[in-house]
């Protein structure tokens, strides 16, 4: 609505300022651009007033990511943590064959995830290469929590070998990565479809409507029952999305609900703080501000 207001606006005014001093052979062309301004303007506030006020535009290749609503949006909204583990289950079973998430220490995960004794479990089950050793030769360990969650590929080069020339990202930053983030990671995930009718889709590709150019090399990654959870939740396709979403929110920002904790208590103090500051100014002040002088001969 504003914007289509915003084209009207500029319309009319453009064409009341500039057609009035242009010289007669322009005024013609110019009144026409005005015109063209202000029917794009009708145009779009009458778009938006159909649509209740919201209106989404769509590149010429791909459609904006759509918002399911999420639980940890807002100052005072915090994680879902099952959905949390149920991601983490998911990314593990299905999304780790290819992705990695190489800023998330298995000591991430304690007491948001696993317990430390899972942690410490799960960490074990990963063979790291340290060293050099006294020999001067790298070996392989069990994982500690002190290390990072190894990635499915030794280096760029073997991920790129893999994967037809296409390097898989990292995970931990993609929903800050991509504009939108954690909506376009869950509408990518639910938006394979089949192409319409005339795009010529290449070999190795898939089309998605909301991946930039719509032909994305990754095949889609979740199918009903692609995983089991362990807390009985049903595995259909829309979850899966919803909860590796969120644990790839999580992974961005492990820290945010100890952040909004935090200004919760910094702003409830500095607000204490400031009546107090006023309290002890009117009391110090008052016999200054209420004092009466008077003048005598």
């Amino acid at each position: 609505l504003t914007c289509g207001l915003g084209f009207a606006w500029r319309g009319l005014c453009g064409g009341v300022w500039c057609c009035a001093a242009a010289p007669t052979p322009l005024r013609a062309a110019m009144l026409s651009s005005v015109r063209n301004y202000a029917r794009r303007g009708a145009t779009l506030a009458g778009a938006a007033v159909v649509s209740g006020g919201s209106l989404a535009f769509a590149s010429d290749d791909h459609i904006p990511a759509l918002n399911p609503g999420w639980s940890h949006n807002g100052a005072f909204s915090s994680y879902d943590y099952k959905s949390v583990r149920r991601g983490f289950q998911v990314y593990k079973e299905v999304c780790a064959t290819c992705h990695s998430v190489e800023g998330i220490a298995f000591r991430n995960l304690v007491n948001v995830i696993f317990s430390e004794k899972q942690a410490k479990k799960l960490a074990e089950s990963y063979e790291i290469e340290d060293g050099p050793n006294d020999e001067g030769e790298m070996f392989e360990r069990p994982g500690k929590l002190s290390d990072y969650i190894p990635g499915p590929y030794a280096n760029e080069e073997a991920g790129r070998a893999a994967n037809g020339g296409a390097l898989p990202p990292d995970l931990t930053l993609i929903t800050k990565a991509r504009p939108n983030g954690t909506n376009y990671v869950f509408s990518l995930l639910t938006g394979y479809v089949d192409p319409p009718e005339g795009k010529a889709m290449l070999p190795g590709l898939h089309y998605n409507p909301y991946f930039a150019g719509g032909a994305i090399a990754m095949p889609a990654p979740l199918t009903d029952g692609a995983v089991e959870y362990e807390d009985g939740t049903e595995a259909t396709a829309s979850q899966m999305a919803k909860d590796v979403s969120t644990f790839l929110a999580w992974c961005a920002e492990p820290e945010a609900d100890d952040r909004k904790k935090n200004g919760v208590r910094i702003i409830g103090a500095l607000t204490v703080a400031f009546l107090l500051t006023g309290f002890y100014k009117r009391f110090r002040y008052s016999p200054l501000k209420t004092r009466q002088i008077s003048y005598v001969k």
